[in-house]
């Protein structure tokens, strides 16, 4: 897909992707998560995404959200433990309009102390509701194995005690030591010249402070592995298997994300779904996931199902990834895998906001952005010797770790 960047002189970069159609969609991206806080301010990054669309120094809440709002536009935000993300989709008149906001919300917001305490109530609820959910929060748990003792490990909402103690100070030094302005992307994808977008784009974000990265994140060690299990007010058994995986500069990244998909990704034909679902009637939700990070990664494997099948469907799981191990996919075997995941990738290309927050997000982690043939080459070049390596190194049984959540009895 064509695209061209932009550099303002303080560093931040404009992306932008030409489309036909007539709806556009816009990101703004810092390349900062949970991961750059300190233990004690955990939830600090997504406390400060929930509060930049209460107050700026020109608008109130209802003024933020009817911005766009009142057009017919959608504006959403999240955090991850590496990036914050700022995200419209609208329709083409309303470009200016929506990185001006973005603008505002992110470089201008004064974080009022009565807002602050309501925000904190509202995240303390999200926290109590999360670990309602059993099927969400063990992942949160197992991350905290996994990355024991890192940044990386900790819940991105924070905890009760650590969002309570947040004070202003906290979050005007936190996007001070880290929203460096060579790792901000604002993308847009729509219907306008490179000139329209530069010329907007330089109208709103070069009078930000030049403020470049310092190299200041430490990769988490290898953590021991464990193997934990806990009783909770639960109806149903929850299981999780995995460890520290390659990172988004592995050689073998790409090996991984195929292996991942033909294991337990996407779609209903995963090996585990197949076996341990359709064939044997375990498991109502089998899947795997692997997330590569800047300097690090992490591959799991999430099940749940009733307490007395859990051993059966371990049992199965270990079955299926020593066949795996000790039968190498053929050639033929992995060029089906490849097809499947290549149709995926395309199909994907679909979701448009999906693709400018992945193309904005490929420019901060690798300075520049593969277009789809590149993409699908790299999954070609893939060999059976790749993928009998990466299995018998990440789904070595001995280097797992794992966590169960029991019902209760």
């Amino acid at each position: 897909m064509e695209y061209n960047v932009h550099t303002l002189p303080n560093g931040i970069r404009l992306l932008h992707v030409p489309s036909a159609s007539a709806i556009s969609h816009a990101c703004i991206i810092v390349n900062s998560g949970s991961r750059d806080e300190q233990e004690e301010k955990s939830g600090l990054a997504h406390f400060i995404e929930h509060l930049i669309f209460k107050r700026t120094e020109k608008r109130n809440t209802n003024q933020i959200l009817n911005r766009l709002e009142s057009v017919g536009a959608d504006l959403n935000a999240y955090t991850t433990k590496e990036y914050t993300c700022i995200h419209a989709s609208f329709l083409n008149p309303y470009l200016d309009r929506t990185l001006e906001l973005f603008h505002d919300i992110v470089f201008h917001s004064t974080f009022p102390e009565d807002e602050m305490e309501k925000e904190k109530s509202v995240i303390l609820d999200e926290i109590t509701s999360y670990l309602d959910q059993p099927e969400e929060a063990i992942y949160d748990d197992f991350e905290d194995l996994v990355f024991s003792g890192h940044s990386l490990g900790r819940n991105i909402l924070g905890s009760a005690e650590s969002v309570s103690k947040i004070e202003k100070k906290d979050i005007y030094d936190f996007i001070a030591e880290n929203y460096h302005t060579d790792k901000i992307i604002i993308a847009v994808l729509g219907n306008y010249s490179l000139n329209k977008v530069i010329k907007i784009g330089a109208k709103y974000y070069s009078e930000i402070p030049e403020n470049l990265h310092k190299n200041s994140r430490i990769a988490p060690e290898k953590a021991p592995v464990v193997t934990h299990s806990f009783q909770k007010p639960i109806m149903q058994a929850h299981a999780m298997l995995g460890a520290q995986a390659y990172s988004l500069h592995h050689p073998y990244k790409t090996g991984l994300l195929l292996l991942n998909n033909l294991l337990g990704g996407t779609g209903m034909s995963s090996i585990l779904n197949l076996q341990i679902r359709e064939k044997h009637g375990i498991a109502y939700t089998i899947e795997t996931g692997y997330s590569p990070l800047s300097d690090t990664g992490i591959f799991t494997l999430y099940f749940g199902t009733d307490q007395e099948k859990v051993d059966k469907a371990l049992s199965l799981i270990f079955k299926e990834f020593k066949k795996i191990k000790d039968h190498p996919l053929t050639e033929v075997q992995l060029q089906k895998a490849k097809n499947k995941f290549i149709g995926q990738i395309a199909l994907g290309e679909e979701n448009r906001i999906g693709l400018i927050i992945s193309m904005a997000k490929s420019l901060i982690d690798y300075d520049k952005i593969d277009d789809l043939q590149t993409v699908f080459n790299k999954i070609q070049a893939v060999t059976t010797a790749d993928m009998a390596n990466i299995a018998n190194e990440i789904l070595d049984e001995s280097n797992l770790t794992s966590l169960t959540f029991y019902p209760l009895g």
